[in-house]
C-alpha cells in the first residue's frame, strides 16, 4: 500500500470518533518500531518528524528510510512534519515527499499567520500534501521549539475566520494541553473542541498527548480530536528501556549493542500498540 494522504487517514477517524496515533520518531529504529506496532494491531498511523530530526539526519536520508520501511506496508500511513516555523524546511520536506506539514506560525500576528498559511496550503496542494494549522502556542518546549509561557487564546470567531480562509486540513488549538512531561494533571478544555467542530467540522489535533489519562483521551476523541500526538512518551520508552538494559550489562560486564536495540524497539513497539488500543484506532486498518 502506498503512503496514504493525511485527510484520507483522518476522515474516517473524525467521522467515527476514534483517534489516530501521531508519533514523533527520531531515528530509523524508532520509525521501524512504531510502524511494526501499528501493523500488529492493524491501526492507521501518522509518523511525525521534528525540524530538529530533519536537520540532524537530512531530509533525503530520512525519507529514504521511510520509503524502505513502508514500501510493502499494508496499513494506511502518513509522514508528517511537526511544528515547523521555517518555510525553507517546509519546502524541502514537501519537495522530498512528506505527505503533510504543520506550519507553526503562532508567534506571528494572526493576520500574518493566516496570510502565510494560505501560501503554505497552496504550496502543499501542488505536492498532493496536507497542512495542519495553528494560531496559538501549545505550552511547553519540545525539540527546541515552543515556550513555557501560557498562550493567548483566540476567540471562536477568529479561529473560524482562519479556518475558512486557509482551508487547513487539521487544526491544533490550545486546549490546556502541553508539550513535554506534565508537572501536574492538566485541565483540558473539552468544550472548546466541541465549539470549533460544531461551527466548522475539521479534525482537531491534540498536542502534548504524553501523560494524559485514558479518560481524557477518550473524551477529546469523542468530541472530534482525530489526531493525537505522542512524542515524550516514545522518548521515555526508548531511553528508560535502554537504561535498564545498560544497568544489566554493567552488572554482568556483557555488552551486546544488538540486544540493546531489540530491547528499545520492543518498548517503542508496545507503546505504539497501547496508544492505538487506547485511541480506538486498533483494528481500523
Amino acid at each position: 500500500m502506498p503512503t496514504t494522504p493525511l485527510p484520507e487517514i483522518l476522515a474516517p477517524a473524525f467521522a467515527e470518533r476514534y483517534g489516530v496515533p501521531a508519533i514523533n520518531v527520531f531515528n530509523e529504529l524508532s520509525m521501524a518500531a512504531v510502524l511494526e506496532g501499528a501493523v500488529e494491531v492493524r491501526s492507521p498511523l501518522i509518523v511525525q518528524t521534528s525540524v530538529k530530526t530533519v536537520k540532524q539526519m537530512g531530509a533525503r536520508t530520512l525519507f529514504a528510510i521511510w520509503e524502505s520501511l513502508t514500501r510493502d506496508i499494508e496499513i494506511p500511513v502518513a509522514l508528517h512534519l511537526d511544528h515547523c516555523p521555517d518555510r525553507d524546511v517546509i519546502t524541502e520536506c514537501l519537495e522530498t515527499g512528506w505527505t503533510s506539514v504543520l506550519f507553526d506560525a503562532h508567534e506571528l500576528p494572526v493576520e500574518e499567520n493566516q496570510r502565510q498559511t494560505i501560501e503554505v496550503v497552496a504550496q502543499a496542494r501542488k505536492h498532493g500534501a496536507a497542512v495542519e494549522g495553528e494560531i496559538e502556542a501549545i505550552t511547553g518546549v519540545e525539540d527546541g521549539l515552543g515556550t513555557d509561557a501560557p498562550s493567548e487564546r483566540q476567540t471562536l470567531d477568529v479561529q473560524l475566520r482562519y479556518l475558512e480562509a486557509t482551508g487547513v486540513d487539521v487544526f491544533a488549538p490550545a486546549l490546556g494541553n502541553a508539550h513535554g512531561a506534565y508537572k501536574e494533571a492538566p485541565v483540558l478544555d473539552f468544550e472548546r473542541v466541541s465549539a470549533i467542530v460544531e461551527a466548522h467540522p475539521v479534525p482537531i489535533a491534540l498536542h502534548g498527548g504524553s501523560g494524559l489519562s485514558d479518560e481524557q483521551f477518550k473524551e477529546m476523541i469523542a468530541r472530534g480530536t482525530a489526531k493525537v500526538n505522542i512524542s515524550t512518551a516514545l522518548k521515555h520508552a526508548f531511553m528508560k528501556s535502554g537504561l535498564e538494559y545498560l544497568k544489566e550489562c554493567e552488572a554482568s560486564d556483557k555488552w551486546e549493542p544488538v540486544k540493546l536495540f531489540d530491547v528499545q524497539a520492543r518498548a517503542m513497539r508496545e507503546l505504539a500498540m497501547d496508544m492505538a488500543n487506547t485511541f480506538g484506532s486498533a483494528g481500523r486498518a
